[in-house]
């Protein structure tokens, strides 16, 4: 009977030991992602013109798709990543098919990085200048949402 018992304690303990050793390696893996891989800054470059305050990217974001939580989430990400999003709200229609960043100052390279941080290619980037917005890029977010890097954690 102890000889069951303690067979019991050691599977116990080795389970206990093996689900450790996986936590400590997912915390380790986490540590060094973040310390080797590389993300966009979310500053402006240096040579911007532009008369909006301060040096971090503003963005807005839009839900084009029409699902309920896209755009907290993908603003969450954003603000996790260090841009400054100034606005949050739903766009004017919800038959978005592709998500894009638009340029609304004149500086491509701020919205680039943008569309970067989502995992968009640069050819997602478009421009439409709107000086009274006051930010530097818009983000619409159409029905391809699982394809963006904040749908895909």
């Amino acid at each position: 009977m102890a000889s069951w018992q303690f067979r019991v304690g050691n599977g116990l303990l080795n389970a206990a030991l093996i689900t450790g050793g996986l936590a400590v390696a997912v915390l380790l893996y986490a540590v060094a992602s973040r310390a080797f891989v590389s993300s966009p800054s979310p500053e402006r470059p240096a040579d911007d013109s532009t008369a909006l305050v301060g040096s971090v990217i503003q963005v807005e974001v839009r839900n084009g798709a029409g699902i309920d939580g896209l755009a907290a989430r993908t603003t969450q990400f954003l603000r996790d990543s260090g841009f400054d999003v100034v606005d949050v709200g739903n766009y004017s229609s919800f038959d978005q098919q592709q998500s894009v960043v638009i340029d609304r100052v004149g500086n491509r390279e701020a919205a680039r990085k943008v569309a970067e941080a989502l995992g968009l290619p640069a050819s997602r980037v478009r421009q439409e200048i709107r000086r009274q917005y006051y930010l530097d890029a818009s983000v619409v977010i159409g029905r391809d949402y699982t394809d963006l890097r904040p749908f895909q954690q």
